[in-house]
């Protein structure tokens, strides 16, 4: 009678632990399955050159032998790192990682990641080091605005391979928003709950009409990405963002807040600001919204 390939499992395992043999699995990485394989021929072949087994590992002699020892005494498992499966010393909690991600895109948009970690440590009492802080948001698929051209190509194609392997609608959506991001080397904010909360503002050049470029002003508001106005003209421009100021408040009414970008037209900070009516004014632009 044939037995079923689950009652012959089952019967393998019984008689393992019955004797008193446990098999665990080990996985060795490139380099140390290398190494493993190199310090198994040397113990099967006792004859073998030990020499010639310490160049290609790049040690000495005497710690190939001290890997002989180890590989006769623990087998394939002598060749896992130590260090596998534990967690560093410094690593950060999850709940500051968290924290320093929702930091930058909520109050430190745009600023790069050099001069954000100058202000966690200024403003916010966070200690980290710039190569901290850029691993943690790039794992969070957030690019500096300085961030490479092959960055943003490893960052797409990470997020591509992720977004064939998602069946969910919702996670697709959302790798279909860091895409974005990665395109363009900015992160993307969480989107605003309700019309009016912000409104975004900027302008971009084009070559709208054949042989000049416009630059054409608009305000968008964040939370349904509705145009509430737009305005062309030859250069980015006070006249520009009053045009479109004007259309806003006619059609729309008051906004709670303005985000633009760190031209001085709109604001005197160093970083992309709010524009709020609880702030003085500092330019022509926060001005208007201070007394509207």
């Amino acid at each position: 009678m044939k037995m079923s390939q689950s009652w012959y499992n089952l019967i393998t395992i019984l008689m393992q632990v019955m004797g008193g043999i446990f098999i665990r699995k080990v996985e060795l990485t490139m380099d140390e399955q290398f190494k493993y394989e190199t310090i198994k021929s040397l113990v099967n072949h006792p004859d073998g050159n030990k020499l010639a087994a310490a160049v290609r590992l790049g040690c000495t002699v005497r710690t190939v032998n001290r890997l002989i020892l180890r590989y006769r005494q623990e087998g394939k498992a002598a060749f896992v790192h130590g260090n596998r499966g534990r967690q560093p010393v410094t690593t950060l909690p999850a709940s500051l990682r968290q924290k320093i991600v929702a930091l930058y895109q909520n109050e430190y948009y745009g600023a790069n990641f050099t001069h954000f970690t100058e202000l966690l440590d200024r403003h916010e009492n966070i200690h980290v080091s710039v190569s901290s802080v850029a691993s943690i948001l790039e794992a969070a698929f957030i690019l500096s605005p300085k961030a490479t051209r092959s960055k943003r190509k490893r960052i797409r194609r990470k997020l591509e391979a992720m977004k064939s392997n998602t069946k969910s609608k919702k996670k697709q959506m959302e790798i279909q928003v860091n895409l974005v991001a990665a395109e363009d080397a900015h992160s993307r904010r969480p989107r605003h709950a309700y019309f009016g909360e912000q409104l975004q503002g900027d302008a971009t050049p084009y070559e709208w009409v054949p042989g000049k470029i416009w630059h054409l002003h608009l305000f968008i508001d964040d939370a349904t990405g509705i145009v509430t106005g737009g305005y062309f003209d030859t250069q980015e421009t006070l006249n520009g963002y009053y045009h479109v100021l004007w259309q806003t408040l006619k059609d729309y009414g008051i906004p709670v807040e303005i985000f633009t970008d760190k031209r001085t037209v709109n604001n005197t900070h160093q970083v992309s600001h709010p524009i709020r009516s609880s702030e003085p004014p500092n330019t022509q632009v926060r001005a208007t919204c201070f007394f509207v």
